[in-house]
C-alpha cells in the first residue's frame, strides 16, 4: 500500500512539473525599465517634449478598464497635450514605486514578441485639481512594450477612473438631496435626548435599532465599532459617576436626506450640563451627535463628538 501510495505521489509530481512551460524571461534590471521610468519623470516634470521623445511614432495609450470594444487609442501627439495638461491643471503632481514594489522587464520567447521588451510597472500617483481641489491618490498599475529602438510603442493603463467622473462632476454646482430643519427623524431625537435629561434610559435606548453601531471622537481609526449592548454599558457607568441636570439644544438640528444612497441623517448640537458626583464639580459639556435612520424610524448608527478632558478635569 505504501508503494503504490509513492507512486501515485511521484506520479502527480511528474504531471506537475510536466505542465510548466518556459516562455521568456524576467529582469528586474532592463534598459527598457530605465526607459521606462525615464519617461514616467519626464511626464511627472511636465516637459511635453521629452515625454514624446520616448515614444515612437505608432505610439498607443490604452485604458486597461475600458470594457468599450469601439474604444480608440491614446496617440504621441497626444500624450504631449495629455503631460501639458498636467503640468497646468495639478499641484503637487508626485509618482513613486508602490511600496516595496519595483518594476519587471519581461523577454518572451513568443516569435511575435522577440524585438520587443514586456515593462510592468506599479507605481501611487498624487496630485491636487486646481480649480476643484479634487484629489488624485491612488495606485497605477501600468504594461509598457518597448521596441528594439528603445521606444515605448504602447502603455496600458490601470487606475481608478471614479477619480475624474468625480472630476468632471465638479466644475458645476450639484444638489445632493434635501435638508430640513422639522422633521419626525428630527423629533426622534429630540425626544430621545428628553429621555436622557430625565434620566429615563430605557425609553432613551427604545429608539436604536438593535444592530445600531455607536462611535465617538475618542475611538481610533479602524477599531470596531460598540453595538447597543456596550452602549448601555457605558451610559450606566456614565450615570453612576455624574449626573447629568440639564440638556439644551443649541441652534436648530437638521435632518439630511441625501440623494446618493439615500441616506438619512440627523445632526444635533447640545449642551450636556452635569454634576461630577466624586467632587461634586459642575460640567458644561458641548455635545455634538450625528445619527442615521432606516426607513422604519430606527436609529442605526450613532457617531458622537464631546471633549473626554471637560469630563476629567480638576
Amino acid at each position: 500500500m505504501k508503494k503504490l501510495t509513492l507512486i501515485l505521489l511521484m506520479t502527480v509530481t511528474m504531471l506537475a512539473y510536466s505542465q510548466k512551460k518556459k516562455n521568456g524571461t524576467i529582469y528586474s534590471e532592463h534598459p527598457a525599465i530605465n526607459v521606462v521610468e525615464d519617461f514616467q519623470k519626464a511626464f511627472i516634470s511636465g516637459d511635453a517634449d521629452k515625454v514624446m521623445s520616448y515614444l515612437a511614432d505608432d505610439y498607443k495609450w490604452w485604458n486597461g478598464t475600458n470594457s468599450n470594444k469601439d474604444a480608440k487609442p491614446g496617440t504621441k501627439e497626444g500624450a504631449g497635450k495629455n503631460t501639458t495638461w498636467w503640468k497646468e491643471n495639478i499641484a503637487y503632481l508626485s509618482m513613486e514605486r508602490s511600496g516595496e514594489a519595483y518594476p519587471d522587464a519581461i523577454e518572451y520567447k513568443d516569435a511575435e514578441q522577440k524585438d520587443v521588451v514586456w515593462v510592468q510597472t506599479w507605481d501611487h500617483i498624487k496630485g491636487v485639481h486646481n480649480e476643484t481641489g479634487v484629489k488624485i491618490d491612488m495606485p497605477m498599475h501600468r504594461l509598457y512594450v518597448v521596441n528594439a529602438d528603445n521606444k515605448i510603442e504602447t502603455v496600458i493603463d490601470y487606475s481608478d477612473r471614479t477619480v475624474w467622473d468625480e472630476l468632471r462632476q465638479s466644475f458645476e454646482p450639484r444638489e445632493n438631496g434635501t435638508i430640513y430643519n422639522h422633521h419626525d427623524y428630527i423629533n426622534h431625537v429630540r425626544r430621545m435626548m428628553a429621555a436622557l435629561e430625565n434620566h429615563d434610559m430605557e425609553k432613551f435606548h427604545s429608539y436604536f435599532d438593535e444592530e445600531a453601531s455607536f462611535r465617538n471622537i475618542h475611538m481610533a481609526v479602524g477599531t470596531e465599532s460598540m453595538t447597543l449592548e456596550d452602549d448601555k454599558k457605558g451610559m450606566k457607568e456614565m450615570m453612576e459617576n455624574f449626573e447629568i441636570t440639564g440638556i439644551d439644544v443649541q441652534g436648530y438640528p437638521d435632518y439630511l436626506n441625501y440623494g446618493l444612497g439615500n441616506a438619512k441623517v440627523v445632526q444635533s448640537w447640545w449642551k450636556l450640563r452635569m454634576t461630577r458626583k466624586s467632587d461634586d464639580k459642575k460640567i458644561v459639556m458641548p455635545l455634538f451627535v450625528i445619527h442615521n435612520f432606516n426607513d422604519e424610524g430606527k436609529i442605526t448608527a450613532e457617531n458622537a463628538y464631546y471633549s473626554q478632558a471637560l469630563m476629567t478635569a480638576k
